[in-house]
């Protein structure tokens, strides 16, 4: 991999984890790009299924102090937790929420 690829990966790696913060998610300096990437994926995949279901991300969010469904608040990221376990988690919810009723519109 030459410098540029390099710069462009940091940066492409910078923009994820930019992207992960403002929705409240943790991200150390540790974790790998690919798992970054990874992770946005499953975090997009959970914010679709609250969606789907009439939750409303501005409210429902790990920032908030009084979501309208905690079901729909994606699992907070546990001190020293991998990421592969972190996103394992993220995808049980994701499934949990199937099986959730429904908000009325």
């Amino acid at each position: 991999m030459d410098r540029e690829e390099e710069r462009e990966e940091r940066t492409a790696a910078a923009e994820v984890a930019a992207r992960l913060r403002s929705r409240g998610i943790v991200v150390t300096g540790v974790d790998k790009p690919e798992a970054l990437a990874d992770l946005l994926s499953a975090v997009e995949r959970f914010e679709a299924a609250v969606e789907a279901h009439g939750g409303d991300l501005m409210v429902d969010d790990l920032k908030s102090s009084r979501p309208d469904d905690r079901h729909f608040v994606v699992p907070r990221r546990a001190p020293g937790e991998a990421v592969g376990a972190y996103i394992g988690r993220i995808d049980a919810a994701t499934a949990g929420l199937r099986r959730h009723p429904r908000r009325p519109d």
